[in-house]
């Protein structure tokens, strides 16, 4: 097998986030759900904006933010997501441009805007998201560079772009083109609501050894069993995918490969600021090492540090230098 020219290649929602600081009182009164995600139409979209205060914009979507973060630990990425030619998808396709990501999907010229996700950030960091998937609802397997996807070792899938149907058919296609190429396919499922309404995909999926590498947090890890005991849930997936990686907040993470556990303690941070984008950033640490052969630990500690780093902000991605806050954390 040749050597890839990616580490890393995603699939994922191309966002641009808008974050306003709000009280549980505001969440109330706008009918929120307080700490989820929610899909939203373009109505509810301009309705929610309009009812921000002040706003900071930031380029975002999970997939694209656990790029950012790899990107910033040295690893060679690309992305495929769907933007419009306006301002957002200018923004969009600039920024991940910016720090060194291949990103050669064609822009929409007519068709829905560029999605945006609205976030809403209580004094206790956390984050309540309303998410307007725009454009990248209608990526089709058309718009697929299956030459890049094959050329990397790892396709990266997001759970929130499997729930509109065009988008999931160009993943399907993904997963065939890089399992072909004898690539390995990392999914993360997102959120709860996801498993939900495809759990019976995700399921096959694994029967199917069609992933190697699964992301989820807790809550998702019972929603995808039916099983309320951790443990119970953990034994259960781990005999279906190589690779587990399950986060559990403040408690740390786990992390099963072929048999081999390890464990890690959530960092010790000051002050939650924003947890918006943790998962994205623990997912981007761990696949760090993973892709250069770090120790299971390694790779689970790369992830917490990661995660500690971008919580302490606003945004879902990197602000400080966390090659270095590795290093000197792991000697």
């Amino acid at each position: 097998m040749s050597k890839p020219r990616f580490d890393v290649i995603a699939i994922g929602n191309a966002l641009v986030d808008v974050f306003t600081s709000c009280t549980d009182e505001d969440i109330s009164r706008l009918g929120l759900n307080r700490g989820g995600m929610t899909l939203l139409d373009e109505a509810r979209a301009d309705e929610l904006y309009n009812a921000m205060g002040p706003t900071t914009e930031k380029s975002g979507g999970s997939a694209a933010n656990t790029l950012a973060g790899l990107a910033m630990l040295g690893l060679d990425c690309a992305f495929i997501g769907q933007v419009n030619d306006d301002q957002l998808g200018k923004i969009f396709t600039h920024d991940i441009r910016s720090i060194g990501i291949a990103f050669e999907t064609e822009k929409l010229a007519d068709g829905p805007e560029t999605g945006r996700c609205l976030i809403f950030v209580t004094p206790d960091g956390e984050r309540t998201m309303n998410t307007f998937l725009g454009a990248g609802q209608v990526l089709p397997a058309a718009a697929l560079d299956e030459g890049m996807i094959a050329d990397a070792a790892i396709l990266y899938l997001e759970g929130y772009l499997w729930d509109p149907e065009e988008p999931r058919r160009a993943m399907r296609r993904a997963i065939e083109v890089a399992r072909s190429a004898g690539r390995k396919v990392a999914f993360t499922a997102s959120e709860s609501f996801v498993i939900d309404r495809h759990g019976d995909d995700f399921r096959r999926m694994m029967d199917e050894g069609l992933i190697d590498i699964l992301f989820v947090n807790e809550h998702e890890l019972a929603t995808l069993t039916g099983k309320s005991d951790f443990e119970e849930s953990v034994a259960h997936v781990s005999a279906k995918v190589p690779v587990l990686v399950a986060t559990r907040s403040e408690r740390g993470a786990i992390a099963v490969a072929n048999g081999e556990r390890a464990e890690v303690a959530a960092e010790p941070i000051e002050k939650v600021v924003d947890t918006t984008g943790a998962g994205d950033q623990f997912a981007a640490g761990f696949l760090s090492g993973h892709a250069r052969g770090a120790p299971l630990e390694e790779c689970l500690k790369r992830g917490a540090i990661a995660a500690a780093e971008v919580i302490s902000h606003y945004g879902p991605r990197p602000e400080a230098d966390v090659s270095a806050m590795i290093a000197e954390k792991l000697g």
